[in-house]
């Protein structure tokens, strides 16, 4: 014990003696241990801001359209209908189910015409695709079983028609019938004109665009799974309902968030292991870096080490001394890296929007610890086997 002591005791005074070198040396393993951490708290930032956004578009949604085929006629038997989501209603582990109908029209407001996209939607449909509405209010009961005549309108919309107006409460007119806006909403994240909502839309409820129409014909349906774990049994079921309930030759598009979320978990997945092999060369040259200040410290204190020797120090206690010296070289370039890489996401949090948070993986501290101490040791064992085999005599002749 006193002689691994004095082994530790030694080294230490000798990094003391070239703080410097000692500081450049671990350089590399301070921007290498930094990087591991930043790296993977990077990855599970982004991972968990990406997938809460494709999440936010609908919760567990399985969404279902008919496959429209220009070369052959479709008949009216192929459409999705009202009946077809109240049987979608009774499928097990589906909590709710809506359905939408959209149509080109113009909007005349103050007689200026603009293009606009009519949907009907049924019942259900803010639960399953989460809109939020900024002003006014969304349809009530009443409003679906009178057919009222009333209209939410996409924000984009109402900021190019009324400006800074308040469009709560104003008429606009549509074909043939006019309309009054009781409430704009938005998506709750963007989804760049993916979904059946775009810049132009107006939402009418589907009673309403059934008596306009006169045809209860649905365009998309929307089913909404109690668990995430439950959405491909119930994509499953869905398609083989429709398929039971119209002609075989009509074909359905049943899709899920599933395989978009799959592929941002593997993007996110690829991202993180190239970004960490990054940060394991950065380890690597600084392993290399403390292996060649090393040798030169050898050749150095070639003199010290026959002096040591001379007065009865094993060539075992040689070796523990400059392996104790690269390893406090890289455990301490390791602590001050994951403090850096602890350090520069806390502050950076004040900076992010408050439903963001960064969080910091114990696992990826550990392994940044670990890994930065294992090069050390690794790239230190050469030089300090090399000094632990020099000769006395030989040493204390070398000028």
């Amino acid at each position: 014990m006193m002689d691994l002591r004095e082994t530790v005791s030694v080294a230490i005074d000798a990094l003391r003696a070239n703080k410097v070198r000692a500081m450049l040396t671990s350089l590399g393993v301070i921007i290498g241990s930094a990087s591991i951490v930043l790296v993977v708290t990077v990855a599970l930032t982004s991972k968990k801001f990406v997938l809460s956004q494709i999440e936010s578009i609908g919760s567990n949604l399985v969404w279902v359209e008919m496959v429209q085929r220009p070369d052959r006629p479709q008949p009216l038997s192929y459409e999705m209908t009202l009946d077809d989501l109240e049987a979608a209603r009774a499928i097990p582990n589906v909590v709710e189910v809506a359905g939408t109908r959209d149509l080109p029209m113009t909007l005349i407001v103050g007689g200026v015409e603009r293009p606009v996209n009519l949907v009907g939607v049924t019942k259900g449909y803010q639960t399953i695709r989460r809109l939020l509405v900024l002003r006014g209010r969304y349809f009530d009961a009443g409003d679906m079983e009178m057919r009222s005549k009333v209209c939410l309108i996409a924000t984009q919309l109402a900021d190019r028609v009324f400006g800074q107006e308040n469009p709560i409460g104003r008429d606009i007119r549509m074909g043939e019938l006019t309309f009054t806006v009781i409430g704009v909403f938005r998506e709750r994240v963007e989804t760049f004109g993916l979904s059946d909502i775009q810049e132009n839309t107006v939402i009418i409820p589907f009673t309403l665009m059934k008596y306009y129409t006169g045809m209860e014909v649905v365009r998309l349906l929307d089913a909404q799974a109690d668990k995430a774990e439950d959405v491909p049994s119930v994509e499953r079921q869905v398609g083989q309902l429709l398929r039971s309930r119209h002609p075989a030759e009509a074909e359905y598009k049943v899709q899920s968030l599933t395989a978009i979320l799959g592929a941002a978990r593997n993007i996110s997945l690829a991202l993180t292991i190239v970004l960490i092999v990054i940060a394991f060369i950065a380890l690597l040259i600084s392993g290399i870096g403390i292996m060649n200040i090393m040798l030169v410290t050898v050749q150095e204190r070639t003199r010290e080490i026959g002096i040591r020797k001379a007065i009865g120090a094993a060539p075992r206690e040689i070796m523990y001394q400059f392996l104790v010296e690269s390893i406090v070289i890289s455990g301490g370039g390791a602590v001050i890296g994951i403090l850096i890489g602890i350090a520069i996401p806390v502050a950076t949090q004040f900076f992010l929007p408050g439903n963001l948070r960064v969080p910091v993986s114990p696992v990826s501290v550990i392994v940044a610890f670990v890994v930065s101490c294992s090069t050390g040791l690794f790239f230190g064992y050469l030089p300090a086997s090399e000094a632990a085999r020099l000769e006395p005599v030989e040493s204390l002749r070398y000028e």
